[in-house]
């Protein structure tokens, strides 16, 4: 290696920092030595924004480090793993880290059940801001279990597939919903809905199945999987604007050289960037797709239907501030001041 860096008392600690440097960048312009590659995995399709996010970061990382850093991505749940279980998957070494819907990660800390609670957030600007609020919050959650948080992806609104179309509350008793986690699970069958928490791969086995007659998830994530086949009714609810989140197992960053560090941040960084300006037009778009495939969207949402979901979901936001904690709940209160 470098046999200088033995004797560090000998050299002032700015050049040791120099030689580390020079020597990773060495590394990275070396394609034959010792160079790190990420397996990452997301429950999603490809085309879906979770799938395009993990392609970018992928992209971004090879070009900001020299192909020193690379990820080979497993879309579409390729290595049956779904969001709940990449946290697991990642510190037991099968992965290097994924990109996971929050809602599926809420029972490591209340906190990452934030993007999630019904009816908070009802615009791209003010989801972007509570999602700054929340960051550090998710950080520290991620941390605490060895892991470390790369980017946000926030999803477009959140809405109900269906195989009827639904004119008010009177139809949500008629519903075997998959819901998309523990809080909107109970919200849904509060509200009336045969209602249960099932991972992506689960869920469409029971529509195809006809064990289900409705999905809540956005726009996005039924058009990815064209749920048009099964489910030809979309009621825009807007329930939430939740979020997926990327990450890496702490051990492997830590393990990068510093200045490599530094790169994968920053692509990191402009993966979110590039994923919320994607957000800005992502519903029109899966509207025209969605609409091209014969689905009927419902928008607005009938009144009565709303006004019981609104109803069902106030004690579940309740129980959440109650375990989430003073800084989480905070983040709640200045969402509905908005």
């Amino acid at each position: 290696m470098l046999p200088d860096l033995l004797l560090p008392m000998r050299i002032p600690a700015k050049r040791i920092r120099t030689l580390i440097a020079l020597a990773a960048l060495a590394l990275s312009a070396t394609p034959a030595m010792a160079q790190v590659n990420w397996r990452m995995t997301t429950e999603y399709p490809q085309n879906n924004i979770s799938g395009i996010g993990l392609t970018t970061f992928a992209d971004r990382v090879a070009a900001r480090t020299n192909g020193f850093v690379t990820v080979t991505s497993a879309f579409d749940n390729e290595l049956k793993i779904n969001s709940g279980e990449m946290p697991r998957a990642a510190l037991d070494g099968r992965i290097a880290g994924g990109d996971a819907f929050a809602g599926a990660l809420s029972g490591l800390d209340p906190v990452l059940g934030l993007s999630t609670l019904p009816f908070l957030v009802q615009s791209v600007d003010i989801a972007h801001a509570g999602n700054a609020r929340a960051r550090p919050l998710y950080e520290k959650a991620f941390a605490a279990r060895g892991l470390k948080l790369l980017y946000l992806t926030i999803w477009p609104a959140t809405g109900l597939w269906s195989e009827r179309p639904l004119d008010g509350a009177d139809d949500l008793p008629t519903l075997n919903l998959r819901a998309y986690d523990a809080n909107s699970s109970e919200v849904m069958r509060a509200a009336g809905a045969n209602a249960q928490f099932l991972p992506m791969d689960k869920a469409l086995a029971g529509l195809k199945d006809h064990q289900l007659n409705a999905f809540l998830t956005s726009g996005d994530g039924g058009a990815g999987r064209k749920l048009w086949d099964f489910l030809p009714h979309f009621t825009a609810i807007n329930y939430a604007m939740p979020v997926s989140i990327a990450f890496v197992r702490s051990e492997a960053f830590a393990g990068l050289p510093e200045p490599m560090q530094r790169e994968v941040l920053a692509a990191a960084a402009e993966t979110e960037q590039s994923q919320f300006a994607l957000l800005a037009h992502r519903t029109t778009e899966n509207y025209a797709r969605m609409r091209d495939n014969g689905v009927r969207i419902a928008e607005p949402a009938p009144a009565s239907l709303i006004a019981a979901l609104r109803k069902a979901a106030a004690p579940v936001i309740a129980a959440w501030e109650a375990q989430a904690g003073a800084d989480a709940t905070a983040i709640v209160e200045w969402a509905r001041q908005q």
